[in-house]
């Protein structure tokens, strides 16, 4: 953020008091209204009919009426929070009133009436960051803990919003901007070739940041998949059994099941909740040679999903395949990086209700037998979807990246990094070393908010809710 637009902001954020509905719109038991300035109090108190709000204490909570005039508005509770005890660290008013929509605007009026202006999405989150409550990575786990629809994400958000990784950035960060004024400090002696900074000492610390910074780069895929639910494509060909298996694994019946080849032409996606995590759930149409165009674009749009999936089912029916087809099939599905799991279906139909012993595939692909239509072993599957895909990957306390700004702020000082060790490994003056060092620590700071610009703050905050 330019210096300029930043003092006009703080000018913004001291001068204005604003005001939100903080609860879902539409109508509701109740719903709270959010007011957050230097005049927050005076605004709320001009128009409350109960206690004198500027001689409460911070963290009260107290029964009255709104007023128009002489027109009784509703019976509320006003919460006060005086600054910087709030979470913008300004005075904080919150009116919690009944959830008639027409309430709750005439309330909202009447606070612009008398001094406050409505709040853009994001304004309170963004004066917290302004006003020093949170750095720039707690305030975007804000809306990732708001948006959190599972355990696992809401838990990867929780943590963040703590301090997560942004505590252990700052300390590195703060180690190295050590370094970096000292040789800086070496560029005004450069004429006596003397050297400040011991460079045994940066060469290990740059050595544990790029350390640190690789381990929160590889978290990105794991992260990023329990922020936005893992994407897990059900393939195999037609009449396998997938869309059977899909509902058998949903409890319920989302998918058309037919004895008929090729039912399925286009994708279906339903999300599936294992141990806190979610499955996007992808049933696609069957592999095989198309007979018309509309089945062509689905088996098109099956091997285009499998390419973007971070987990494969591959279901064969185990009464009429063999191990040789399997074992083709998987071959052409089956690429770089991508976990698969092998599904035997329909083994309520084999003989001895096993299948044959050269069954045999790929050594990293597990193999699950199941009957999808009477629902067996199903729970096992379940499981081992899960442990392909998230155990021993997830500890209570690891720090994960899910944020895509993130992961191309820490690439980027990455490369700084490894130009900052050449650079000491082949001896270049200190002009050069001290200009890597600041360019990884600028990609640092773009994390938790130390360096900003107007377009970034403006791209964060306006994701936000309105009343966050």
């Amino acid at each position: 953020m330019s210096q300029y637009s930043y003092l006009n902001t703080q000018i913004s954020v001291k001068e204005e008091t604003i005001v939100a509905l903080a609860t879902p719109t539409g109508t509701g038991a109740i719903g709270v209204i959010r007011l957050s300035g230097p005049d927050a109090v005076v605004i709320a108190n001009s128009v409350f009919r109960g206690k004198d709000l500027a001689e409460q204490a911070s963290h009260t909570i107290h029964f009255g009426n709104i007023v128009d005039g002489d027109v009784v508005l509703d019976e509320v509770l006003a919460s006060v929070f005086i600054a910087p005890r709030s979470y913008t660290r300004e005075n904080v008013v919150e009116i919690s009133c009944h959830g008639s929509v027409y309430i709750i605007e005439s309330i909202i009026k009447l606070f612009i009436k008398q001094g406050a202006r409505s709040a853009k999405p994001g304004e309170f989150t963004m004066r917290a960051f302004i006003n020093g409550q949170l750095d720039l990575s707690q305030a975007e786990a804000v809306a990732d803990l708001i948006a959190s629809n599972s355990k696992a994400s809401q838990q990867v958000a929780m943590q963040q919003l703590r301090g997560g990784y942004s505590n252990q950035l700052q300390q590195l960060r703060e180690q190295l901007v050590t370094f970096a004024s000292l040789i800086e400090l070496e560029l005004d002696f450069s004429e006596e070739d003397v050297e400040f900074a011991n460079r045994i000492q940066l060469k290990q610390l740059i050595v544990d940041i790029s350390k640190m910074v690789s381990q929160l780069i590889q978290s990105f895929d794991l992260g990023n998949a329990i922020k936005h639910g893992v994407n897990t494509v059900i393939a195999g060909r037609p009449n396998a059994g997938k869309s059977t298996l899909l509902n058998a694994l949903l409890n319920e019946d989302r998918a058309i099941v037919s004895h008929i080849a090729g039912t399925t032409r286009d994708t279906i996606e339903e999300v599936l909740n294992i141990n806190g995590i979610n499955f996007r759930l992808i049933d696609t149409a069957g592999l095989r040679e198309a007979t018309d165009t509309i089945e062509a674009i689905g088996v098109q749009k099956t091997m285009e999903k499998i390419s973007q999936s971070a987990l494969l089912l591959y279901v064969f029916d185990a009464e009429t395949m063999t191990a040789a087809e399997v074992e083709r099939d998987m071959q052409s599905l089956i690429h770089p990086g991508l976990p698969a799991i092998a599904v035997a279906n329909k083994i309520d139909l084999l003989y001895n209700g096993a299948l044959a012993a050269d069954f045999q595939v790929f050594k990293d692909v597990k193999l699950i037998e199941v009957s999808a239509k009477q629902k067996q072993h199903i729970d096992d599957l379940k499981q081992t979807i899960y442990n392909h895909a998230i155990q021993g990957k997830l500890t209570s306390n690891e720090t994960l990246v899910t944020n895509i700004r993130h992961l191309e702020a820490l690439q980027k000082t990455e490369e700084a990094l490894i130009r900052v060790l050449n650079g000491i490994d082949n001896p270049i003056t200190s002009d050069f070393l001290a200009m890597d060092i600041k360019q990884a620590l600028h990609y640092l700071g773009e994390i938790t908010g130390t360096v900003t610009t107007d377009d970034l703050l403006d791209n964060i905050f306006s994701k936000f809710c309105i009343g966050k």
